[in-house]
C-alpha cells in the first residue's frame, strides 16, 4: 500500500489506503469490461482530488472534538450506512470499540426495522453516514424513525442535504462533496476522529489500547 508502518494500533492510513487500492481495482475491472474512457477519467480525477478534500475533512476536527465532549457519557454507539457506506459504518464501530472500549455496532441502514430498532434509546446515539447520494432519501427516512423513538443522531452528510437534517439530527457533520465511489474515504475520517477524541475524553491509552497488538509484531 506504500502507506508506511502503522505506529498506532488504531491506524487511519491503512484503511484509507485499502479503499484507494480497491477503487483502482474497480477501475481496472471496469476497463476490462469496456468501461467508457470518460467514466474512467472521472474516477481518476476523483482520486486525484482526494488530498484536497481530505484536508477539508480534517478541518472538521474541532467540531468533532466538541461533539465527543458532549457524548462522552454515552453507553455506546450505533453506526448506520447504505451501499458504499455500510462497510464504513462497520469500520466506525470497530474503531470506536478498539480505542474507547465502548459498545459499538455497525449495521446496514436498510435493516433498521429488522430488529435493530429495538436498541434505539436516548443514551445510545446513532451515527448515520448519509451523504448527498442516490439513497439519501432512504437514509433520511431511517433517521426520522430513530428521531421518533427519541434516539440521538449524529449525521454525516454532504452537499445540500444538511438542510434536510436540520431539526432532526442532533449533530450535523458536513463532508466535502465527492462522487459516491470515493466518498467512503472521506466519510471514514470523521468517524476515526470521533473515536479518537472520545477515547481522550475517557482517559484511554490511544496508542496502546488494551488487549491489542500491532500486526507487525504478531503472526
Amino acid at each position: 500500500m506504500h502507506a508506511g508502518p502503522e505506529i498506532g494500533v488504531a491506524a487511519t492510513k491503512s484503511f484509507t489506503s485499502q479503499l484507494a487500492i480497491l477503487t483502482l481495482l474497480g477501475l481496472l475491472f471496469g476497463r476490462m469490461r469496456n468501461l467508457s474512457t470518460a467514466e474512467g477519467t472521472r474516477v481518476i480525477e476523483a482520486l486525484q482530488a482526494l488530498p484536497e478534500r481530505i484536508e477539508a475533512a480534517l478541518d472538521l476536527n474541532d467540531q468533532i472534538k466538541e461533539i465527543a465532549k458532549r457524548y462522552a457519557n454515552a453507553n455506546g454507539f450505533l453506526f448506520f450506512g447504505r451501499q458504499f457506506n455500510f462497510p464504513i459504518a462497520l469500520e466506525g464501530a470497530l474503531k470506536m470499540k478498539e480505542i474507547t472500549y465502548l459498545f459499538a455496532e455497525g449495521h446496514p441502514s436498510a435493516e433498521l426495522k429488522h430488529g435493530i430498532i429495538a436498541l434505539i434509546r436516548p443514551d445510545l446515539p446513532s451515527v448515520f453516514i448519509a451523504p448527498d447520494d442516490s439513497v439519501f432519501s432512504k437514509n433520511l427516512n431511517n433517521i426520522e424513525q430513530v428521531k421518533a423513538r427519541k434516539g440521538l443522531i449524529i449525521a454525516l452528510t454532504s452537499g445540500n442535504c444538511a438542510k434536510h437534517l436540520k431539526g432532526i439530527a442532533n449533530e450535523i457533520i458536513i463532508l466535502p462533496e465527492a462522487p459516491d465511489y470515493v466518498m467512503p474515504i472521506l466519510s471514514v475520517i470523521p468517524l476515526q476522529l470521533l473515536a479518537y477524541h472520545l477515547a481522550i475524553e475517557l482517559g484511554r491509552d490511544i496508542d496502546k489500547p488494551r488487549n491489542l497488538a500491532k500486526s507487525v509484531t504478531v503472526e
